[in-house]
């Protein structure tokens, strides 16, 4: 089970940071990722890291403005998000997904388990 954390609303420029707690397994078995899906629109890759944390891959419209993160000790995940613009709003999803994997990161089809979503509003 992941369960995320930290939603809200915001004003342009503001910052929020997400957790995503997993419970029932661990979390250095799996690479982790963020998704968000707008109102009408289609769950979008957010970033994506490995099982070791070594390595990761972020969607062109929030680099630089987010950061990903983990702590195996608390089986947790978090995101930074900074700079919000009002095109961030969305839902956001933390998923995990196991190696060996023939879908890409930044694929929906490629993670196992997904948190049920955590509302971020970015307005003025």
């Amino acid at each position: 089970q992941l369960v995320e954390s930290g939603g809200g609303l915001v004003h342009p420029g503001g910052s929020l940071k997400l957790s995503c707690v997993l419970s029932g397994f661990t979390l250095d078995h799996y690479a982790m990722g963020w998704f968000r899906q707008a109102p009408g629109k289609e769950r979008e890759f957010v970033v994506a890291m490995s099982w070791s944390g070594g390595r990761t891959h972020y969607v062109d419209s929030v680099k630089g403005r987010f950061t990903i993160s983990r702590d195996n000790a608390k089986n947790t995940v978090y995101l930074q998000m900074d700079s919000l613009k009002p095109e961030d709003t969305a839902v956001y999803y933390c998923a995990a997904r196991s190696a060996p994997n023939v879908y890409s990161d930044y694929e929906v089809e490629g993670y196992d388990y997904w948190g049920q979503g955590t509302q971020v509003t970015v307005s003025s």
